[in-house]
């Protein structure tokens, strides 16, 4: 046996003994219309909303929020990107992206938040690169709470994933609050179904 093989076997044999994860409680969630708490809780965060009827809808929205000159990634069909998106792209080639455009598989009314895996991100890094994101939501995937989230079966099979609650933030210097302090500056959820 080589000091390799030896030296694998002995953290085989360390491996922690197999056991069954804990059972996430449900807790009692507040009433009222999922999309209303929502959009409360991702306005608290800094984030928006708005509505569209169609991709049309959409695409014009992006076009007179950002401009005819952004370089857009979109990870949607029917949302037009000047950026093609795909699994082979490199993640740094995504750098000089100023706007992504993702849609979120479920949204958490609990607390704003949406989220993601591989399969909406396309790159993961569409949702740290580019500084505004938009993301299309359709209410109807709302779930009340987090504890909801880890008994969903996409989230326990996705190999990566992430809820996105707003644009990124801090206070820790002297309690003054800046968004957009790294990664995404701006969070725009669109209703849309």
């Amino acid at each position: 046996m080589t000091t390799r093989d030896a030296f694998l076997s002995k953290i085989r044999a360390a491996q922690p003994v197999a056991r069954p994860r804990p059972e996430v409680p449900l807790f009692a969630t507040p009433e009222g219309d999922l999309k209303a708490r929502f959009f409360t809780a991702l306005t608290a965060m800094g984030g928006t909303c708005v509505e569209a009827s169609s991709l049309d809808e959409v695409n014009a929205l992006i076009a007179a929020r950002f401009g005819s000159s952004a370089v857009v990634a979109s990870a949607v069909d029917g949302v037009h990107g000047t950026r093609a998106l795909s699994p082979d792209t490199v993640p740094a080639s995504l750098e000089d992206v100023d706007v992504g455009v993702v849609k979120g598989r479920f949204g958490v009314a609990e607390t704003g938040s949406v989220w993601f895996s591989e399969r909406e991100y396309i790159v993961n890094s569409i949702g740290y690169r580019a500084q505004p994101l938009v993301v299309l939501l359709d209410p109807s995937t709302l779930v009340e709470g987090l504890q909801q989230v880890y008994r969903r079966d996409d989230f326990k099979s996705a190999r990566y994933a992430v809820l996105v609650t707003g644009p990124s933030a801090t206070a820790d210097i002297e309690g003054v609050l800046i968004r957009g302090a790294q990664g995404v500056r701006s969070l725009t959820v669109v209703w849309i179904q």
